[in-house]
């Protein structure tokens, strides 16, 4: 069953702004699976999640800080959402537990590897929280990469403009290489490159750090 409010409001919102959206035959029609993306907007939360719910009928949870509750009004809906808090200052070691239990239930999570918005709208250095996801739930992991959410809804605007942006999504990635691997900083970041690396042929831009 669709969910109604998304349906109505999220869904509305990817057609508006959203003029392509390529690659949607790479994505799983079921299992467990994670979408990591580029981050650099407010808006990419719903982008994802509004593909997803239009073309699959299915929920996605997101790794989102625990910041984010601490407002009545983003909490409901990050609630809602099905958002999991993630304690940075902690590293969010609880978030990825569940992460990691959720899609070994065949859930869909999404996470931006970057951690938070970007300023600029470039990519920044990526945390390794996506390659702990996918080696702990030997789920595969869906490269995507946004073009242009930053010029419509950049770090601290609230009234989106109206441009259009495109969505790219990539073929999946999956790192058996690795499974039987004693896991350490190196392999983790060997990962979290290869990943940021594909994200970033798919959002039109260099992947500047190793």
């Amino acid at each position: 069953m669709v969910y109604l409010i998304p349906k109505l409001t999220i869904i509305p919102v990817v057609k508006l702004y959203f003029r392509k959206i390529n690659g949607i035959e790479n994505i799983p029609k079921k299992g467990t699976f994670i979408a990591a993306a580029n981050h650099a907007s407010y808006i990419d939360h719903l982008i994802i999640a509004g593909s997803i719910i239009s073309n699959f009928n299915r929920k996605v949870h997101f790794l989102a800080k625990k910041e984010h509750f601490d407002n009545p009004l983003k909490a409901a809906w990050h609630t809602y959402a099905g958002a999991i808090p993630l304690d940075r200052q902690k590293g969010g070691k609880e978030a990825l537990r569940w992460g990691i239990k959720a899609l070994k239930e065949g859930k869909i999570i999404a996470i931006h590897p970057e951690g938070t918005r970007s300023l600029t709208g470039k990519l920044q250095e990526a945390k390794t929280g996506v390659a702990r996801l996918a080696l702990s739930s030997k789920a595969p992991v869906i490269p995507i990469g946004l073009i242009g959410t930053f010029e419509i809804l950049p770090k601290g605007k609230y009234i989106p403009r109206f441009k259009r942006g495109i969505m790219n999504i990539g073929k999946p990635m999956s790192f058996p290489e690795y499974y039987n691997k004693k896991i350490n900083k190196r392999i983790l970041r060997d990962i979290t490159n290869k990943i940021m690396k594909e994200i970033a042929k798919l959002s039109k831009q260099k992947y500047n750090f190793k």
